[in-house]
């Protein structure tokens, strides 16, 4: 990409669209994954922009609904973490899988490039569902040519080791990452995203 100056030459500015785990839920300013995937890119030597577009609560139907307006002219690439709030409510995958079509829809359709950050299901809802939830992240990645990242939390659980070692990684909810845990989650998801700026 041709800019007009030579410090910004190269200069990409990416998009993390998704909910509270991208937004920083319960951490200080400059721990979240914004902040955090930021410092890891610039020690990288990355010329990169990370843009924090995560809403806490956010379904993938509130982030399709908030799309457009996050796809301003100067965005190159699009990070899509979403579907964690889908998949805690029991929302239907098919509702969610259209939802993320329209997504990935408009990003295509806005000529950047994106990376598409799976959400591992429980059983909660019965193995159909946890099958059906999974595999729509591996088909749009697939339908629309775009990397897939598996799991959000596939760092963080690779530190971990067992499930009792993931308590050391998580706020007191259970939910939402502490800093060590966001910081194993950008070490795992990092060269995903490196990958997406030299591509």
């Amino acid at each position: 990409m041709l800019t007009t100056g030579a410090a910004q030459a190269d200069s990409l500015t990416i998009a993390a669209l998704g909910d509270s785990l991208t937004a920083g839920y319960g951490l200080p300013q400059g721990e979240g994954l914004v902040p955090q995937l930021q410092e890891w890119l610039d020690a990288q030597g990355a010329q990169v922009r990370i843009i924090n577009a995560g809403v806490s609560g956010d379904t993938t139907a509130g982030g399709l609904s908030r799309v457009d307006w996050t796809l301003t002219p100067d965005v190159d690439a699009m990070i899509v973490t979403l579907g964690g709030n889908d998949y805690l409510r029991g929302i239907d995958p098919a509702v969610s899988r259209a939802n993320l079509d329209g997504i990935l829809a408009k990003g295509q359709a806005a000529g950047v490039d994106m990376l598409l950050v799976g959400v591992n299901a429980g059983s909660n809802y019965g193995p159909d569902y946890q099958v059906a939830f999974e595999a729509m992240y591996e088909e749009l990645a697939a339908e629309y040519d775009v990397p897939l990242y598996p799991g959000f939390f596939d760092g963080l659980r690779a530190a971990a080791g067992s499930l009792d070692g993931i308590s050391a990684y998580m706020q007191a909810d259970g939910i939402h990452p502490n800093k060590a845990g966001v910081a194993q989650i950008v070490q795992d998801l990092g060269p995903a995203v490196l990958s997406l700026i030299r591509g």
